[in-house]
């Protein structure tokens, strides 16, 4: 078994759905006792968050990318971001390293793909939403992306940060964001991709009827198909 190593913190209440699922599912395909070799450095999310609003991606990527080395040093086989955001500065971050990073959006088109899907939406934070490295990579795959409107993307954004950021799941936030997947169901899109870590948490399949890319379950599997592999 290869040991999993994990960018997290980014919240650490997706990051605790990271660990539950990574030693879910190896136990699962092992059994017994089994349970995911993992390491996990967790950031203080505040300081991302600060330099995140302030556009300073440089800065973070200084901060993401040493740790990405501290965990190659501490003996991780692969890298995990726990934040679909923080792919923006994904290249750089492998970069920095030798050990292979199990992309989110990669991982996520391949399961889009098994489904037979050419069109999906996508929600998460306004950068996910807003900008390239989410869509581009996704076009790889043959797959092209619709966002929320203008209102729905703030509403959405503000919610992930103001609330689920902060460990609250709330109910009404959860009826309006339905509300959301059924205007992008309507707009033509044939799934919904989650793309955020912390949205799966409060939004399940069984909540809807178009199908849900949960980011945090794929990227999760890939890794543990990368520890087994």
């Amino acid at each position: 078994m290869k040991t999993i190593g994990i960018i997290g913190g980014i919240t650490w209440f997706s990051s605790a759905d990271y660990y539950r699922l990574l030693n879910e599912k190896i136990n699962q395909r092992l059994g017994e006792s089994n349970a995911a070799k993992l390491i996990l450095y967790s950031v203080n999310f505040e300081e991302i968050k600060t330099l995140t609003f302030a556009g300073d991606w440089k800065g973070i990527s200084n901060i993401v990318c040493g740790i990405a080395r501290k965990l190659e040093v501490a003996g991780a086989d692969c890298l995990l971001i726990g934040a679909n955001t923080m792919h923006k500065i994904a290249d750089e971050i492998q970069a920095s390293v030798s050990i292979p990073l199990i992309h989110v959006v990669t991982q996520t088109g391949l399961a889009i793909q098994k489904k037979h899907i050419k069109k999906v939406a996508l929600m998460g934070t306004r950068y996910t939403m807003e900008m390239n490295f989410y869509p581009d990579k996704l076009v790889e795959s043959g797959i092209s992306t619709i966002i929320p409107d203008e209102e729905d993307r703030q509403y959405i954004h503000d919610a992930i940060y103001n609330e689920m950021g902060k460990g609250r799941f709330i109910p009404s936030t959860k009826e309006r964001i339905l509300s959301i997947i059924k205007k992008l169901t309507a707009a033509g899109a044939e799934g919904i991709v989650l793309g955020c870590t912390e949205i799966p948490i409060l939004i399940k399949q069984e909540d809807c009827d178009p199908i849900l890319f949960d980011t945090t379950d794929i990227h999760a599997s890939a890794a543990v198909d990368f520890s087994l592999g």
